[in-house]
């Protein structure tokens, strides 16, 4: 199945949804000679939560680094295919540049400045816009959805993991994003707080519209909170669908949700996966 036969109608409840981010056919070389990403399409709908799923070393930070510019600081580049963003192609744009079209990346490992406090790393987060007199009201929001913060008055890298993740993102709302990617949100959490941080996605999503694109391992909660997803292995998209679909799929839930009987090493040595393979 190619991007050009992909069934919107998972994506949306019109008739086609307003795709806000293609990457389309992109492949991308680490120092001139490590090909990472081969011929990698997807597409985010504006206003929905797309999850990105895969083993470690697929390629997933590689497509979110792709997207955000950062492939740059890595010695990394989109050597072929573009990277379009509300019409707007933006492979081989700078990231600040790239932050005020719109598009803030929620590292993985969460990245707070350590030495900096929860209300001067938001502040930093909102360091890009031009409309400073309204980060106060911005500010007073996060602490909406995430309280705690308001109470951490120390040096940010005494939080725990868990509020650190929470400044993370808390962090990227004060860029005021149209798009957000996150790359593994749940790393080093516990089940408790991976299920806080998963809700709070949920509702930053349904109360705010913001266009999320999620990077994770916890198939299980990224299909949760996401409307569609896809599956990399290997720098490439192997499979893609609703993530109803995906929850149901025999082979999903075997890899990647925990069922399955038989311990398998990789899809491609799946005749029933092979059919159903975007790239052969």
């Amino acid at each position: 199945m190619t991007a050009t036969d992909l069934d919107l109608g998972h994506l949306s409840d019109d008739a086609a949804p307003d795709i806000m981010l293609s990457v389309n056919n992109i492949e991308v070389v680490y120092s001139d000679v490590i090909l990472v990403l081969r011929g990698l399409s997807l597409e985010v709908p504006r206003g929905k939560v797309v999850a990105l799923l895969g083993a470690n070393g697929a390629g997933k930070s590689t497509t979110l680094k792709s997207i955000s510019g950062l492939l740059k600081t890595e010695d990394g580049e989109v050597t072929e295919g573009e990277i379009v963003f509300d019409g707007e192609r933006i492979d081989g744009i700078d990231p600040d540049k790239i932050v005020r079209k719109g598009i803030f990346q929620v590292m993985e490992g969460r990245r707070i400045v350590a030495d900096m406090t929860p209300i001067e790393n938001l502040r930093l987060g909102a360091f890009t816009r031009t409309d400073k007199g309204n980060i106060q009201a911005d500010m007073d929001m996060v602490f909406e959805y995430f309280p705690r913060l308001r109470e951490r008055t120390g040096l940010a890298g005494y939080l725990s993991g868990g509020e650190q993740q929470m400044l993370a993102i808390g962090r990227a709302l004060m860029a005021r994003p149209k798009l957000i990617l996150m790359d593994e949100p749940s790393m080093g959490l516990s089940p408790l707080l991976v299920q806080e941080v998963f809700s709070i996605i949920r509702k930053l999503n349904e109360d705010l519209g913001i266009t999320i694109l999620l990077v994770e391992q916890n198939a299980k909660m990224a299909l949760g909170v996401a409307s569609f997803g896809y599956i990399m292995e290997q720098g490439k998209i192997v499979l893609d669908g609703s993530a109803a679909e995906l929850m149901d799929n025999e082979d999903v839930k075997e890899f990647y949700l925990g069922g399955g009987s038989e311990e398998r090493k990789s899809f491609k040595n799946l005749k029933s996966f092979k059919r159903r393979k975007r790239w052969l």
